[in-house]
């Protein structure tokens, strides 16, 4: 991945909208968060998608869940009223962190997403904050 290949996603994320925050630990980079809108129509305004990402080294330190319950407390003064979180079904460890953090599943998508030549499915959780 490069820098060029990931402009205009870092780009789209506005600071009082749609935040990328950086997940830092005594001042170093553990990962990020961010807030991606949820289909570009406005009706879909108060709801985003959610992302998170920390390195191997920074996970299953708490810290994933710091930061996804700061995201919660966050969204209504993003104007949000509803987070979703789509993640990889064999991604046990952060399906567990957001089901933790009271998401539910709401969507199943078998074998959509081919990895390295192994189809696997995604899920759709959600939650309304």
């Amino acid at each position: 991945m490069t820098v060029d290949s990931r402009r205009s996603w870092f780009e789209a994320h506005e600071a009082t909208r749609r935040p990328l925050w950086l997940v830092l630990l005594e001042g170093r980079y553990q990962g990020w968060l961010s807030f991606q809108s949820f289909y570009g129509r406005p009706a879909y305004d108060g709801v985003a998608e959610v992302s998170l990402y920390l390195e191997r080294s920074a996970q299953g330190r708490g810290l994933g869940k710091k930061v996804l319950a700061q995201a919660l407390a966050m969204a209504p003064a993003l104007h949000l009223h509803t987070l979703l979180g789509f993640i990889f079904g064999h991604n046990e460890p952060s399906l567990q962190l957001f089901f933790r953090l009271g998401f539910v599943k709401w969507g199943h998508l078998p074998e959509v997403a081919n990895m390295d030549g192994l189809m696997r499915d995604l899920l759709i959780l959600g939650r309304k904050v």
